[in-house]
This record gives structure tokens, C-alpha cells and sequence, in this order.
């Protein structure tokens, strides 16, 4: 099985004439991606990548970039409007025409291409970009060469066996997105399966009894509590998420699964309808606790080390008795479960984990695997 891995360069060691150059040509860039957006959006027919010749590329002139950077606009365009058409037919949603928002420009190796840089203490390579167009006050031609300090992440990801650096660029005013195919080989087999409850007082409650990230809801409340969008905010949020992978790390260590079960989560923030069914407060530390973030790494750890993802519907899994299947929402008292019905009583997130995976293995949502035996659960 072959994984896609990026990391970000900076680009604060670059002048600031270039980096109001690069800015002049995003937004150029970007205007010209809408235009091939709204082209292809009344399209009846889409062109494929390879038919994008000449009589397209060209019908947006007049503009100061070449023609081979028209085209990878072209293809960024089409890869968007795809894109969008994909996601309705997977969601239902209403179909939306999509925009480009002039910070970023996807460029291969017909434009880009990163140079070894000898000799130097500053940086460690540069970036090259050219083919860009002509400089519309100047009418000069257009290269821009950026230079790059490259750090643990790269070198880390470019040492993995079988990683190769892939020959695309996302490149933005502030920094250059660098990817890499890995190798990792055939899925494991399923034989160790876990459900995961994922919440604020315990980011991963397993259900095989262990609880991992118990010490979140601290950060939560510093976050809450900050002016938002403040230096010290932003800083708490990254140490959120340098727990999570943390603890992401951890799991893993511990348990070792070739399975994980989680609640399809969506759409929690303190605009959602379950507002009015919560406390001010409350709303306030779902939107700061960033499951999404959570839950995507979780899905990355299990990719890189050969395992499968699953999720299925949170419907009533913190309510439902793990052990007789009785579903009340009294049965749940804060952090305590206490089963109404069969006495069965145990941490009311380690309980809902265990409902998350036998609504995996047994539920409506199709059996993936054999169940856990008893000893491993227990």
C-alpha cells in the first residue's frame, strides 16, 4: 500500500521584494484558476487533463503568466470542479461552484524544482521556480528563486525506507508543502480490533479498559479562557495538538491494533443545532476541542503502520449498556456508567467505546472482523 506524506519549509528567509513578487503572482494565479473554473462550470462536457491544449489555455487572455502556467491553473481548476461534482454525488449535498482563493498555486516539476545548495550555513537548498510569465511593469521575465531550510519532518520523512519526494509543489506566501510516497506493504490482518471513544475529559477511552489523553481538558480550559486569535492562544493550540500526537504514539505503543473503531463525528461547533440543548460553556469547549484534528492523525497512524480505520454512527453509544444492550440516557452520570437495568456499571467512556466496536463487529453496520475474546476486552 503506498501513503502520501507532506511537510512545510519556510520561506522566512526570503526578501521581501520576492515575496511581493511571489504575492503578485498568486493573485494573478488564482484569478485565472476562477476563470477556468467558471468556464468549465458551464461545461457540458469536462475535458480531460490531457486535452487541455492550446485553444483553452489560451482563452483566458489577456495575462502577464506563460502559457505553462496557465496550464497548471487549467489543471488546478479541473481537479477543483471534479472535485466538487465527486463530493455531491458522495454527500448529497446541493452543488456549490468552488473558488480558488489566490493563496496558493500546485506547481510540478515543469515549474519547480528544489536545487541542492553547497556550501552554506544559512539554508540548505533552494527552490527555483520558473516559466512564470513576464513581470507586467517591467515587462522583464519572471524567475523566482527561494531559499530553503530544511528540518527534522523532511529529513525524517526522506529517510523512511521506501519514500520518494514527490516532484509537485504547493506554494504559498509563507511557506512550500513538499510531499512523499511511502511504501508500507499489505494491510495487516484484523486481529486486534479496538473501539476508541473520543471526548474532552479523555481524547482516547479504549475499549480494552486503558484511557489515553487524560489531561487535555486542562489545555481546553486555558484555550477557553484566552483572547481569541492572541499569541498565547495560538500557542496552546499547538501544545493541543503535539499532546494528541502524543498520544496517538501512545496508543499504538500499547496496544498495538490492527483495527480501530471510532464515531463518525461531524460537525461540532458552537454553531451546530445541538447549541440549544447545551450550556453556553459547554459549547464553547467543543468548539476549541479540535476532534477533527484528532481523529485524522488517528487515521494516518493506522495508514502508516498497516492498519485498518473504520467509523460508524455515534447514535446513543455513551446511552447503550456495553453488557445487556439497555439504552437510557439516565444510565450515564457524568464520568460514571450505572446500567438501570442490569446493574452493570464501569467508566462511562470506556462503556461507550465498547458500544462503538460491537456496533462495528455485530451491529447493522456489518461484522469487519471476528470479536475480541473476553480476556481482551475485560
Amino acid at each position: 500500500m503506498q501513503i502520501i506524506r507532506s511537510t512545510k519549509v519556510s520561506l522566512k528567509e526570503t526578501n521581501p521584494e520576492k515575496i511581493q513578487l511571489l504575492n503578485l503572482t498568486l493573485l494573478e494565479y488564482g484569478r485565472i484558476v476562477n476563470l477556468f473554473i467558471d468556464r468549465f462550470w458551464i461545461s457540458k462536457q469536462l475535458p480531460k487533463k490531457n486535452q487541455l491544449l492550446k485553444p483553452i489555455i489560451d482563452s483566458v487572455l489577456p495575462t502577464w503568466l506563460s502559457a505553462r502556467l496557465r496550464k497548471v491553473a487549467a489543471r488546478e481548476a479541473l481537479d477543483m470542479v471534479l472535485g466538487e461534482i465527486r463530493s455531491v454525488e458522495e454527500t448529497g449535498n446541493k452543488l456549490v461552484k468552488p473558488t480558488h482563493n489566490c493563496r496558493s498555486m500546485h506547481v510540478s516539476s515543469t515549474i519547480a524544482r528544489l536545487e541542492t545548495k553547497k556550501n552554506s550555513k544559512l539554508f540548505d537548498c533552494w527552490l527555483h521556480i520558473q516559466s512564470v510569465g513576464f513581470e507586467p511593469k517591467t515587462g522583464q521575465s519572471v524567475i523566482l528563486n527561494f531559499p530553503i531550510k530544511l528540518h527534522k519532518h523532511f529529513h525524517k520523512l526522506n529517510q523512511i525506507s521506501g519514500s520518494v519526494r514527490c516532484n509537485d509543489y504547493v506554494i504559498t506566501n509563507g511557506y512550500v508543502q513538499l510531499s512523499f510516497k511511502i511504501e508500507t506493504g499489505e494491510k495487516l490482518p484484523s486481529d486486534r480490533c479496538i473501539g476508541v471513544d473520543t471526548g474532552i475529559k479523555t481524547l482516547a477511552a479504549v475499549s480494552t479498559g486503558h484511557r489515553f489523553g487524560t489531561d487535555i481538558e486542562q489545555t481546553i480550559n486555558k484555550i477557553k479562557i484566552c483572547k481569541h486569535g492572541s499569541n498565547h492562544q495560538k500557542s496552546l493550540r499547538r501544545s493541543l495538538k503535539q499532546r494528541m500526537d502524543e498520544v496517538c504514539i501512545e496508543l499504538f505503543d500499547t496496544i498495538s491494533p490492527t483495527l480501530i473503531v471510532v464515531e463518525n463525528l461531524k460537525g461540532l461547533s458552537h454553531k451546530t443545532k445541538v447549541k440549544h440543548r447545551l450550556t453556553r460553556n459547554m459549547r464553547c469547549s467543543v468548539s476549541t476541542w479540535v476532534y477533527r484534528y484528532w481523529l485524522d492523525r488517528l487515521q494516518r497512524e493506522c495508514e502508516a503502520r498497516r492498519s485498518r480505520f473504520r467509523s460508524v454512527n455515534p447514535w446513543k453509544t455513551s446511552q447503550r449498556c456495553s453488557s445487556c444492550g439497555f439504552t437510557d440516557r439516565r444510565n450515564r452520570d457524568g464520568q460514571v456508567f450505572l446500567c438501570r437495568s442490569c446493574n452493570h456499571t464501569e467508566n462511562a467512556d470506556t462503556n461507550a467505546s465498547r458500544n462503538i466496536l460491537d456496533r462495528f463487529l455485530i451491529g447493522p453496520y456489518g461484522a469487519g472482523c471476528k470479536p475480541l475474546s473476553e480476556s481482551s476486552v475485560s
